[in-house]
């Protein structure tokens, strides 16, 4: 089998496709023949050593992957049959996607659900999951269409975009947040309806300003999620699941005990099985046909190392799927 690996020599981390014996695989239930993977902003940052992502080496990186079950000790799943995989710590700490074979645990995978494929499942990866996760997460609480508008911060980035097309296609009344004036025209491809400059974001709010969002999106955290808080409707929810902006969080409780402002964390990485597949069968049921002809750049194994350092400069826009077979 092929794989990257990456090691580290002198505190620098080496990238190289080598060829491995599938003894070397980690322990695991099951072991998957990789059809697709992807390169997530994660691995790109594990990949390059920009980011200190991987603790133990030599590892395969790639935190998502569909294939086909090789082998299965696992009752739950069969020779042949199609899975995908995202999150559970694979590609940091236990052997992931971006090779030939993977061996996992069965109590991590998903069967791939009816009307998915390997490649559309990595289209959607675990930026796609995560913005199910977190549209869920508004449903929950209560807001509907008719609540009022929906802002979306991040909105250019992978869990955004999606969120910004699984909300409209909802028939929510989307507002999105980007920083690159050259998203703008795809934002409105998605669905949203209103695009705002993460500049109006990035100051120190007020504990409280003028009520204007039912629910949020938020991938940023920071000075992005005090504002956006400080902005909602009295009954709204806030669906957070990233730190594009940073960790803080320099609000007040003047949100939730005033306006009855619900926050919602959103984590994908190790969210039950049970609501990982409703998430992805609402995937498959919602996002239009045209989410699918996004910009998506296609590459070999061979070429992950060098477009990870590529997705690190912003010189790819879309998504990066890796075909491995």
């Amino acid at each position: 089998m092929h794989a990257l690996v990456l090691e580290q020599s002198e505190g620098k981390t080496l990238a190289t496709v080598k060829q491995l014996s599938p003894d070397a695989l980690p322990p695991g239930e099951v072991t998957v023949d990789v059809s697709w993977s992807g390169l997530n902003y994660k691995d790109a940052l594990a990949i390059t050593g920009k980011g200190k992502i991987i603790r133990q080496f030599p590892m395969v990186p790639g935190i998502d992957f569909a294939g086909q079950v090789r082998h299965s000790e696992d009752p739950r799943f069969h020779t042949g049959q199609q899975v995908l995989l995202t999150g559970w710590g694979v590609g940091e700490n236990h052997w992931g996607g971006l090779a030939e074979q993977a061996r996992v645990k069965g109590d991590w995978l998903t069967p791939m659900p009816e009307g998915l494929d390997g490649r559309r499942a990595m289209i959607i990866g675990t930026a796609g999951l995560t913005a199910m996760l977190c549209v869920m997460a508004l449903e929950e609480g209560g807001v509907r269409p008719d609540s009022g508008e929906v802002i979306v911060t991040g909105a250019s980035g992978g869990v955004g975009s999606t969120a910004v097309s699984l909300l409209s296609s909802l028939g929510y009344r989307v507002t999105a947040v980007s920083g690159r004036p050259s998203t703008h025209d795809y934002l409105h491809q998605l669905g949203a309806s209103e695009i705002l400059p993460r500049e109006a974001f990035s100051a120190d709010s007020r504990p409280l300003e003028k009520q204007r969002w039912a629910g949020a999106v938020d991938t940023a955290g920071d000075k992005v999620l005090a504002s956006v808080l400080a902005q909602m409707n009295y009954g709204g929810v806030v669906a957070a699941c990233g730190l594009a902006a940073g960790f803080a969080l320099p609000t007040t409780v003047m949100p939730f005990i005033l306006r009855n402002v619900r926050l919602q964390g959103v984590d994908s990485v190790t969210a039950p099985a049970e609501r990982r597949l409703t998430a992805w069968k609402r995937l498959v049921k919602t996002l239009p046909d045209a989410f699918y002809q996004q910009a998506t750049t296609e590459i070999a194994l061979a070429d992950a190392a060098a477009s990870a350092a590529k997705l690190l400069n912003n010189e790819i826009t879309g998504r990066t799927l890796v075909k491995i077979r």
